[in-house]
Protein backbone atom coordinates (compact mmCIF):
# COMPACT_ATOMS: atom_id res chain seq x y z
CA UNK A 1 0.00 0.00 0.00
CA UNK A 2 3.00 2.34 0.86
CA UNK A 3 4.21 1.91 -2.65
CA UNK A 4 1.11 2.27 -4.17
CA UNK A 5 0.57 5.65 -1.99
CA UNK A 6 4.15 6.82 -3.75
CA UNK A 7 3.09 5.95 -6.83
CA UNK A 8 -0.06 7.84 -6.70
CA UNK A 9 2.14 10.90 -5.49
CA UNK A 10 4.14 11.11 -8.66
CA UNK A 11 0.93 10.67 -10.77
CA UNK A 12 -0.37 14.10 -9.52
CA UNK A 13 3.28 15.70 -9.24
CA UNK A 14 4.62 14.65 -12.97
CA UNK A 15 3.58 17.46 -14.90
CA UNK A 16 6.16 19.93 -12.16
CA UNK A 17 8.69 17.22 -12.77
CA UNK A 18 8.77 16.81 -16.61
CA UNK A 19 10.44 19.85 -18.33
CA UNK A 20 9.34 20.21 -22.07
CA UNK A 21 11.55 19.77 -24.98
CA UNK A 22 12.78 23.13 -26.08
CA UNK A 23 10.99 24.56 -28.79
CA UNK A 24 10.63 23.55 -32.20
CA UNK A 25 11.24 26.97 -33.78
CA UNK A 26 13.83 29.43 -32.96
CA UNK A 27 13.61 33.68 -33.47
CA UNK A 28 15.18 33.42 -36.48
CA UNK A 29 12.70 30.41 -38.22
CA UNK A 30 9.38 32.15 -36.60
CA UNK A 31 10.66 35.12 -38.87
CA UNK A 32 11.67 33.34 -42.08
CA UNK A 33 8.08 31.08 -41.47
CA UNK A 34 6.06 34.33 -40.75
CA UNK A 35 7.33 36.24 -44.16
CA UNK A 36 6.89 33.44 -46.41
CA UNK A 37 3.52 32.71 -44.66
CA UNK A 38 2.52 36.41 -45.03
CA UNK A 39 4.27 36.05 -48.92
CA UNK A 40 1.95 32.91 -49.42
CA UNK A 41 -0.70 34.26 -48.10
CA UNK A 42 -1.27 37.38 -50.61
CA UNK A 43 -0.16 35.33 -53.57
CA UNK A 44 -3.25 33.27 -52.81
CA UNK A 45 -5.48 36.32 -52.18
CA UNK A 46 -4.70 37.60 -55.68
CA UNK A 47 -5.34 34.30 -57.12
CA UNK A 48 -8.81 33.96 -55.64
CA UNK A 49 -9.06 37.52 -56.43
CA UNK A 50 -7.76 37.73 -60.61
CA UNK A 51 -10.60 34.22 -60.29
CA UNK A 52 -13.33 36.13 -59.11
CA UNK A 53 -13.10 39.10 -61.20
CA UNK A 54 -12.21 37.64 -64.28
CA UNK A 55 -13.33 34.02 -63.88
CA UNK A 56 -15.94 32.84 -66.83
CA UNK A 57 -19.52 32.18 -65.41
CA UNK A 58 -18.97 34.13 -62.36
CA UNK A 59 -20.74 37.50 -63.57
CA UNK A 60 -23.58 37.29 -60.46
CA UNK A 61 -20.93 37.18 -58.15
CA UNK A 62 -19.19 40.22 -59.66
CA UNK A 63 -22.17 41.71 -59.69
CA UNK A 64 -22.81 41.31 -55.71
CA UNK A 65 -19.57 42.17 -55.28
CA UNK A 66 -19.92 45.43 -56.79
CA UNK A 67 -22.79 46.62 -55.24
CA UNK A 68 -21.56 45.78 -51.47
CA UNK A 69 -22.49 48.15 -49.27
CA UNK A 70 -19.11 49.68 -47.92
CA UNK A 71 -20.46 51.38 -44.73
CA UNK A 72 -21.55 47.45 -43.57
CA UNK A 73 -17.91 46.39 -44.58
CA UNK A 74 -15.81 48.98 -42.65
CA UNK A 75 -18.63 48.04 -39.82
CA UNK A 76 -16.79 44.39 -40.19
CA UNK A 77 -12.94 45.59 -40.00
CA UNK A 78 -14.28 47.33 -36.58
CA UNK A 79 -15.96 43.93 -35.09
CA UNK A 80 -12.60 41.53 -35.86
CA UNK A 81 -10.72 43.94 -34.32
CA UNK A 82 -13.20 43.13 -31.47
CA UNK A 83 -12.71 39.57 -31.98
CA UNK A 84 -9.25 40.04 -31.96
CA UNK A 85 -8.61 42.05 -28.41
CA UNK A 86 -11.46 39.45 -26.97
CA UNK A 87 -8.65 36.53 -27.83
CA UNK A 88 -6.08 38.64 -25.94
CA UNK A 89 -8.02 39.50 -23.22
CA UNK A 90 -8.74 35.80 -22.31
CA UNK A 91 -5.14 34.91 -23.31
CA UNK A 92 -3.95 36.82 -20.51
CA UNK A 93 -7.02 35.05 -18.21
CA UNK A 94 -6.01 32.36 -18.84
CA UNK A 95 -2.16 32.14 -18.91
CA UNK A 96 -1.31 34.76 -16.13
CA UNK A 97 -3.97 37.36 -15.30
CA UNK A 98 -1.26 39.27 -13.69
CA UNK A 99 0.97 39.52 -17.06
CA UNK A 100 1.31 43.14 -17.86
CA UNK A 101 -1.26 44.15 -20.68
CA UNK A 102 1.15 45.13 -23.45
CA UNK A 103 3.11 41.65 -23.11
CA UNK A 104 -0.04 40.35 -23.15
CA UNK A 105 -1.36 42.39 -26.38
CA UNK A 106 1.82 41.39 -28.44
CA UNK A 107 1.82 37.51 -28.00
CA UNK A 108 -1.89 37.52 -27.97
CA UNK A 109 -2.20 39.70 -31.60
CA UNK A 110 1.23 37.81 -32.77
CA UNK A 111 -0.48 34.37 -32.59
CA UNK A 112 -3.24 35.49 -34.21
CA UNK A 113 -1.22 36.80 -36.99
CA UNK A 114 0.69 33.23 -37.18
CA UNK A 115 -2.49 31.86 -37.40
CA UNK A 116 -3.71 33.90 -40.55
CA UNK A 117 -0.17 33.26 -41.95
CA UNK A 118 1.00 29.96 -41.40
CA UNK A 119 -1.04 26.66 -43.42
CA UNK A 120 -0.64 24.37 -39.87
CA UNK A 121 -4.07 24.63 -38.99
CA UNK A 122 -3.90 27.16 -36.20
CA UNK A 123 -0.63 25.49 -34.76
CA UNK A 124 1.36 28.29 -35.61
CA UNK A 125 -0.44 30.89 -33.45
CA UNK A 126 0.02 27.89 -30.29
CA UNK A 127 3.50 27.31 -31.34
CA UNK A 128 4.26 31.05 -31.56
CA UNK A 129 3.19 31.81 -28.11
CA UNK A 130 5.00 28.80 -26.85
CA UNK A 131 8.29 30.20 -27.63
CA UNK A 132 7.31 33.64 -26.60
CA UNK A 133 6.60 32.90 -23.23
CA UNK A 134 9.40 30.27 -22.68
CA UNK A 135 11.41 33.16 -23.81
CA UNK A 136 9.85 35.35 -21.25
CA UNK A 137 10.54 32.67 -18.38
CA UNK A 138 7.45 31.15 -17.84
CA UNK A 139 7.94 27.50 -16.97
CA UNK A 140 7.41 24.94 -19.69
CA UNK A 141 4.78 22.78 -17.57
CA UNK A 142 2.65 26.02 -17.41
CA UNK A 143 2.46 26.35 -20.94
CA UNK A 144 1.47 23.27 -21.56
CA UNK A 145 -1.00 22.50 -19.01
CA UNK A 146 -2.20 26.72 -20.02
CA UNK A 147 -2.34 25.92 -23.71
CA UNK A 148 -4.98 23.25 -22.79
CA UNK A 149 -7.30 25.53 -20.79
CA UNK A 150 -6.62 28.65 -23.53
CA UNK A 151 -7.47 25.59 -26.49
CA UNK A 152 -10.35 24.04 -24.11
CA UNK A 153 -12.37 27.44 -23.23
CA UNK A 154 -11.46 29.15 -26.85
CA UNK A 155 -13.28 26.04 -28.55
CA UNK A 156 -16.02 26.19 -25.60
CA UNK A 157 -18.45 29.21 -26.94
CA UNK A 158 -18.23 27.30 -30.65
CA UNK A 159 -19.35 23.94 -28.83
CA UNK A 160 -21.37 25.49 -26.80
CA UNK A 161 -23.51 27.23 -29.43
CA UNK A 162 -24.29 24.97 -31.43
CA UNK A 163 -25.49 22.62 -28.47
CA UNK A 164 -27.64 25.63 -27.37
CA UNK A 165 -28.96 26.26 -30.96
CA UNK A 166 -29.46 22.57 -31.82
CA UNK A 167 -31.23 22.30 -28.45
CA UNK A 168 -33.63 25.49 -29.71
CA UNK A 169 -34.08 24.04 -33.03
CA UNK A 170 -35.75 20.62 -30.95
CA UNK A 171 -38.26 22.70 -28.53
CA UNK A 172 -39.33 24.78 -31.62
CA UNK A 173 -37.96 27.82 -30.36
CA UNK A 174 -36.48 28.98 -33.69
CA UNK A 175 -39.38 27.46 -35.67
CA UNK A 176 -38.85 25.14 -38.94
CA UNK A 177 -35.20 23.22 -38.83
CA UNK A 178 -33.30 24.38 -41.82
CA UNK A 179 -31.60 20.62 -42.03
CA UNK A 180 -32.69 18.56 -39.15
CA UNK A 181 -29.71 16.04 -39.92
CA UNK A 182 -26.84 18.70 -40.22
CA UNK A 183 -28.66 20.41 -37.07
CA UNK A 184 -29.01 17.35 -34.89
CA UNK A 185 -25.93 15.10 -35.93
CA UNK A 186 -23.71 18.53 -35.29
CA UNK A 187 -25.84 18.81 -32.21
CA UNK A 188 -24.87 15.61 -30.52
CA UNK A 189 -21.48 15.41 -31.81
CA UNK A 190 -20.89 18.91 -29.62
CA UNK A 191 -22.24 17.40 -26.78
CA UNK A 192 -20.30 14.09 -26.80
CA UNK A 193 -17.24 15.70 -27.64
CA UNK A 194 -17.92 17.89 -24.40
CA UNK A 195 -18.41 14.79 -22.18
CA UNK A 196 -15.14 13.50 -23.28
CA UNK A 197 -13.13 16.41 -22.88
CA UNK A 198 -14.52 16.68 -19.53
CA UNK A 199 -14.11 13.22 -18.49
CA UNK A 200 -9.93 12.97 -19.68
CA UNK A 201 -8.87 14.55 -16.30
CA UNK A 202 -10.45 11.27 -14.73
CA UNK A 203 -9.52 8.98 -17.50
CA UNK A 204 -6.19 9.61 -16.90
CA UNK A 205 -6.20 9.55 -13.50
CA UNK A 206 -7.22 6.28 -13.17
CA UNK A 207 -4.15 5.04 -15.68
CA UNK A 208 -1.02 3.55 -13.80
CA UNK A 209 1.13 6.13 -12.54
CA UNK A 210 4.54 6.54 -13.78
CA UNK A 211 7.98 7.98 -12.50
CA UNK A 212 9.70 10.92 -14.40
CA UNK A 213 10.81 10.24 -17.66
CA UNK A 214 14.78 9.47 -17.66
CA UNK A 215 17.08 12.13 -19.66
CA UNK A 216 17.87 9.11 -22.10
CA UNK A 217 13.92 8.21 -22.62
CA UNK A 218 13.02 8.16 -26.24
CA UNK A 219 11.14 11.23 -27.58
CA UNK A 220 7.99 9.73 -28.05
CA UNK A 221 7.38 8.27 -24.72
CA UNK A 222 8.69 11.54 -23.20
CA UNK A 223 6.04 13.61 -25.44
CA UNK A 224 3.17 11.29 -24.82
CA UNK A 225 3.66 11.41 -21.07
CA UNK A 226 3.56 15.55 -21.01
CA UNK A 227 0.77 15.17 -23.13
CA UNK A 228 -0.84 13.42 -21.17
CA UNK A 229 -0.16 15.84 -18.02
CA UNK A 230 -0.82 18.63 -20.00
CA UNK A 231 -4.61 17.46 -20.85
CA UNK A 232 -4.77 16.77 -17.51
CA UNK A 233 -3.97 19.52 -15.71
CA UNK A 234 -5.14 22.16 -18.68
CA UNK A 235 -8.48 21.03 -18.62
CA UNK A 236 -8.64 21.06 -14.82
CA UNK A 237 -7.78 25.10 -15.34
CA UNK A 238 -10.18 25.45 -17.63
CA UNK A 239 -13.18 24.11 -15.56
CA UNK A 240 -11.77 26.07 -12.81
CA UNK A 241 -11.89 29.64 -14.64
CA UNK A 242 -15.34 28.64 -15.68
CA UNK A 243 -16.40 27.64 -11.92
CA UNK A 244 -14.80 30.73 -10.98
CA UNK A 245 -16.52 33.12 -13.15
CA UNK A 246 -13.44 34.59 -14.63
CA UNK A 247 -14.87 37.39 -15.96
CA UNK A 248 -11.75 37.83 -18.48
CA UNK A 249 -12.25 34.23 -19.59
CA UNK A 250 -16.02 34.48 -20.24
CA UNK A 251 -15.53 37.66 -21.87
CA UNK A 252 -12.70 36.65 -24.28
CA UNK A 253 -13.93 33.05 -24.65
CA UNK A 254 -17.85 34.40 -25.84
CA UNK A 255 -16.31 37.62 -27.79
CA UNK A 256 -13.91 35.85 -30.00
CA UNK A 257 -16.80 33.93 -31.05
CA UNK A 258 -19.30 36.54 -31.14
CA UNK A 259 -17.71 39.66 -32.92
CA UNK A 260 -16.39 37.09 -35.46
CA UNK A 261 -19.60 35.89 -36.63
CA UNK A 262 -20.97 39.06 -36.63
CA UNK A 263 -18.43 40.28 -38.70
CA UNK A 264 -20.09 37.42 -41.22
CA UNK A 265 -23.42 38.84 -40.50
CA UNK A 266 -22.98 42.13 -41.36
CA UNK A 267 -21.11 40.57 -44.40
CA UNK A 268 -24.08 39.24 -45.42
CA UNK A 269 -26.04 42.87 -44.86
CA UNK A 270 -23.75 44.14 -46.66
CA UNK A 271 -25.14 42.71 -50.06
CA UNK A 272 -28.75 43.37 -48.60
CA UNK A 273 -29.18 39.69 -47.20
CA UNK A 274 -30.01 38.74 -43.40
CA UNK A 275 -30.07 34.74 -42.90
CA UNK A 276 -31.90 33.72 -39.61
CA UNK A 277 -30.15 33.92 -36.18
CA UNK A 278 -30.30 29.83 -35.93
CA UNK A 279 -28.90 29.77 -39.38
CA UNK A 280 -26.50 32.08 -39.00
CA UNK A 281 -25.44 30.75 -36.23
CA UNK A 282 -24.81 27.14 -37.26
CA UNK A 283 -24.20 27.89 -40.57
CA UNK A 284 -20.76 29.59 -38.98
CA UNK A 285 -19.83 27.30 -36.53
CA UNK A 286 -20.43 24.31 -38.45
CA UNK A 287 -18.99 26.17 -41.60
CA UNK A 288 -15.72 26.83 -39.71
CA UNK A 289 -15.02 23.27 -39.43
CA UNK A 290 -13.29 23.37 -42.74
CA UNK A 291 -10.38 25.66 -41.61
CA UNK A 292 -8.81 22.91 -40.20
CA UNK A 293 -7.73 21.87 -43.58
CA UNK A 294 -3.80 22.71 -43.63
CA UNK A 295 -4.08 25.77 -46.52
CA UNK A 296 -2.34 29.27 -45.57
CA UNK A 297 -5.15 31.18 -43.59
CA UNK A 298 -7.53 28.34 -44.47
CA UNK A 299 -8.73 29.72 -47.65
CA UNK A 300 -10.50 27.02 -49.49
CA UNK A 301 -11.19 25.15 -46.42
CA UNK A 302 -13.25 27.58 -44.28
CA UNK A 303 -14.61 29.03 -47.91
CA UNK A 304 -15.96 25.82 -48.87
CA UNK A 305 -17.14 25.12 -45.22
CA UNK A 306 -19.27 28.33 -45.02
CA UNK A 307 -20.82 28.12 -48.17
CA UNK A 308 -21.35 24.31 -48.24
CA UNK A 309 -23.15 24.61 -44.82
CA UNK A 310 -25.29 27.67 -45.92
CA UNK A 311 -25.92 25.84 -48.88
CA UNK A 312 -27.37 23.00 -47.15
CA UNK A 313 -29.39 25.36 -45.18
CA UNK A 314 -30.87 26.90 -48.57
CA UNK A 315 -29.01 30.11 -48.65
CA UNK A 316 -28.77 31.78 -51.88
CA UNK A 317 -25.84 30.74 -53.50
CA UNK A 318 -24.71 33.77 -55.11
CA UNK A 319 -24.93 35.76 -51.80
CA UNK A 320 -23.99 33.28 -49.90
CA UNK A 321 -20.48 33.28 -52.00
CA UNK A 322 -19.89 37.06 -52.26
CA UNK A 323 -20.69 37.01 -48.52
CA UNK A 324 -18.34 34.65 -47.04
CA UNK A 325 -15.36 35.44 -49.73
CA UNK A 326 -15.73 38.78 -48.04
CA UNK A 327 -15.84 37.78 -44.36
CA UNK A 328 -12.99 35.70 -44.73
CA UNK A 329 -10.56 38.11 -46.29
CA UNK A 330 -11.46 40.93 -43.60
CA UNK A 331 -10.74 37.65 -41.39
CA UNK A 332 -7.66 37.04 -42.36
CA UNK A 333 -6.16 40.56 -43.30
CA UNK A 334 -7.39 42.27 -40.09
CA UNK A 335 -5.14 39.76 -37.31
CA UNK A 336 -2.67 39.18 -40.06
CA UNK A 337 -1.47 42.80 -40.58
CA UNK A 338 -1.83 43.83 -36.87
CA UNK A 339 -0.49 40.40 -35.11
CA UNK A 340 2.47 41.09 -37.86
CA UNK A 341 3.00 44.53 -36.35
CA UNK A 342 2.91 43.09 -32.84
CA UNK A 343 5.43 39.88 -33.78
CA UNK A 344 7.70 42.98 -34.63
CA UNK A 345 6.98 44.25 -31.28
CA UNK A 346 7.11 41.19 -29.47
CA UNK A 347 10.83 40.61 -30.75
CA UNK A 348 11.91 44.29 -29.25
CA UNK A 349 10.54 43.34 -26.04
CA UNK A 350 12.27 39.83 -25.71
CA UNK A 351 15.27 41.13 -26.83
CA UNK A 352 15.31 44.27 -24.53
CA UNK A 353 13.71 42.92 -21.44
CA UNK A 354 14.97 39.65 -19.63
CA UNK A 355 11.77 38.22 -17.98
CA UNK A 356 8.69 40.45 -19.02
CA UNK A 357 6.36 37.33 -18.33
CA UNK A 358 5.14 36.90 -14.42
CA UNK A 359 4.51 33.62 -13.70
CA UNK A 360 2.23 32.56 -11.04
CA UNK A 361 1.49 28.99 -9.53
CA UNK A 362 -0.92 26.56 -10.99
CA UNK A 363 -4.34 27.52 -10.37
CA UNK A 364 -5.87 23.80 -10.23
CA UNK A 365 -4.09 22.44 -7.39
CA UNK A 366 -2.97 18.49 -8.08
CA UNK A 367 -5.35 16.06 -6.34
CA UNK A 368 -3.63 15.01 -3.14
CA UNK A 369 -2.86 11.68 -2.34
CA UNK A 370 -5.52 9.57 -0.43
CA UNK A 371 -4.13 9.20 3.38
CA UNK A 372 -3.95 5.65 4.60
CA UNK A 373 -5.44 4.43 7.78
CA UNK A 374 -3.33 4.48 10.94
CA UNK A 375 -3.97 0.86 10.95
CA UNK A 376 -2.65 -0.02 7.47
CA UNK A 377 1.15 1.13 9.07
CA UNK A 378 0.96 -1.10 11.40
Amino acid sequence: MVGNRQKRIRSDTCCHAQPLPNPIWGQRDLTRAVRRGLFQLGAVCVVVAALVLTGPGLSILRRQVTHASVAWLVAGVGLEMLSALSYVVIFRAVFDPRMNWRFSYQIGMAEQGANSVLSVSGAGGLALGAWALRRAGMSADRIGRKSVAFFFLTSLANVAGVIAFAALYAVGVLGHVPNAPLVYGFGAAALLATLFVLALPRMFEGKPAEPPAPANAGRLRAGLWFARCSLREGVRDGVLLLRQRSPGALIGSVGTMAFDLAVLGVCFRAFGDSPTVGVLVLGYLIGQLGGNLPTPGGIGGVDLGLIGTFTLFHQPLAVTTAAVLLYHAIALWVPGLIGSIAFVQLRGTLQREERPAVICKPMAKPIEPARLPATSAV
